[in-house]
């Protein structure tokens, strides 16, 4: 079954049946009060609560059509041996990392395999058939076995959605297109992190360059 999706820079056509979900990193860190993001006085709750409302119409719009959904989760094990010692970037750039390192107190608190902080959002339970991955990266296809996943289900069409837009969504999304995927990007569903031009440099960076960009109300509407 195929279904045209009214998209930017043109239509895009999807197979449903090689057509994935990929819901983006909504945890508790970095959606709800008393995650990491709140921590950092950088939580935007009237923009996560827009991102959550979105992304539960378009997660159930696609499991009406029993489009595989796919959760990425941002994840370290207590012990920290797959967040990169110093000689990885992420062990001085991501933010989690590098507050654990700094107050001792807070070891094993973010995004920590386990945790409530590491937790998807309620709202967005996962349900039985949906698979979670975790990754320790920005991009979800670094040291997991996404790639592995949509190849074991015949997949070629991805639809991104969640958090945050110009970080993980993106850079997942990026290494989606060099993995020989089409990647369409929801960018309603989407959220970013920092000022708001960076959400418009995303959806211009996959509009002109590494796919296509829909809206949550034109994919559920096509997907009917």
């Amino acid at each position: 079954m195929e279904k045209t999706i009214p998209a930017r820079p043109e239509p895009v056509k999807l197979d449903i049946e090689r057509t994935a979900l990929i819901v983006v990193d909504m945890q508790n860190s970095f959606c709800k009060k008393g995650g990491m993001m709140d921590f950092f006085g950088k939580l935007d709750e009237a923009m996560v609560k827009r991102v959550i409302a979105v992304d539960k119409k378009v997660i159930e719009a696609c499991r009406r059509m029993r489009i595989k959904t796919i959760y990425l989760r941002m994840t370290y094990r207590p012990d920290l041996v797959d967040a990169g010692g110093p000689e990885s970037p992420n062990y001085w750039k991501q933010g989690g990392l590098v507050a654990m390192r700094k107050n001792p107190e807070l070891k094993g608190k973010f995004l920590t395999s386990g945790t409530w902080d590491w937790e998807i959002v309620d709202e967005l339970t996962p349900k039985s058939k949906d698979i979670i991955i975790n990754k320790s990266r920005y991009s979800g296809f670094v040291n997991t076995e996404l790639d592995a996943v949509l190849k074991k289900h015949n997949i070629k069409y991805i639809v991104f959605i969640g958090l945050f837009t110009n970080v993980c969504v993106e850079s997942t999304l990026r290494d989606a297109f060099f993995h020989e995927y089409f990647p369409v990007l929801v960018s309603d569903a989407c959220g970013n992190t920092g000022p708001a031009y960076v959400q418009k440099a995303t959806v211009w960076n996959v509009t002109s360059v590494f796919g296509w960009v829909t809206t949550a109300d034109d994919l559920i509407q096509a997907l009917k």
